[in-house]
């Protein structure tokens, strides 16, 4: 399915009202709650749950909506059938937010046949957005919008590898003493969320490896936005792309190359 302007502009729209919802919880005192799963939960988390599904079932009332916060409403038995859908997390790093560093995200992507369409990945607080459709990938700062990749590259021989600020463990420390052995530098840039994908997908970094438990709905958005930018999402064993969904919705380990 391709998105029109009109669409895109909807769904940005989406996002920044998601986000505004985000902040005002963010920017006073709130209450931290523990699911099944313990991952945490805030009002936050749940005001922007309502307004992506409210806004998305409104425009396309004929698409299902997977939410992480809704996800009792999506059992495998009804989904296997969906060959479209809108996979959505309305608050992706909450560990992040309930740390008050202001990396985490609102993102909503369109998921077809398995594979990420287009996605839109917003941080409230730096109020930037990235999203990636058939038309290419961009991001958005104010009223600024620049295609993707658009950094500058690294100095030849260096590998600039992006990591999670929360969940480091000894296979990432391993991925990274043999990059050591491979480039003649490498630089570490820690960062929060399906941001560190966005990163990759902008030429900030040039690499982010995941050796640890994701759901779908935390890289589905970004994963498109690294697509329309020139890069992959892929599965560490096969170096298959991650595919969407799927029985168990964990995804696999995985690596984000950029376009170079």
């Amino acid at each position: 399915m391709d998105l029109a302007t009109a669409d895109r502009d909807y769904l940005i729209e989406t996002c920044l009202a998601a986000g505004a919802e985000i902040l005002e919880v963010y920017e006073g005192d709130f209450d931290v709650q523990a699911k099944k799963d313990a991952s945490p939960l805030t009002e936050a988390d749940l005001r922007s749950n309502r307004v992506i599904t409210a806004r998305l079932r409104s425009r396309w009332p004929e698409i299902p909506v997977l939410s992480e916060e809704a996800v009792e409403e999506g059992p495998y038995e009804v989904r296997k059938n969906w060959t479209l859908f809108w996979l959505v997390d309305p608050l992706d790093g909450t560990k992040e937010f309930v740390k008050r560093n202001g990396q985490f995200t609102v993102n909503v992507a369109l998921i077809e046949n398995g594979r990420p369409v287009a996605g839109f990945v917003y941080a409230p607080v730096p109020e930037v957005l990235y999203f990636g459709t058939q038309a290419g990938a961009f991001k958005r700062e104010g009223k600024q919008v620049v295609q993707l990749p658009s950094a500058a590259g690294a100095e030849q021989g260096t590998l600039r590898v992006v990591a999670s600020l929360s969940h480091s463990n000894r296979k990432t420390e391993e991925f990274l003493e043999n990059a050591r052995r491979e480039y003649r530098k490498v630089e570490l840039v820690s960062m929060g969320s399906s941001l560190k994908l966005c990163l990759v997908a902008e030429g900030a970094a040039d690499v982010y490896p995941r050796f640890g438990p994701t759901m779908e709905w935390d890289t589905g958005a970004a994963h498109a936005v690294v697509n329309a930018a020139g890069g992959r999402v892929v599965q560490v064993e096969g170096g298959e792309d991650l595919e969407y969904n799927k029985m168990d919705l964990h995804n696999p380990w995985f690596i984000v190359e950029g376009a170079k």
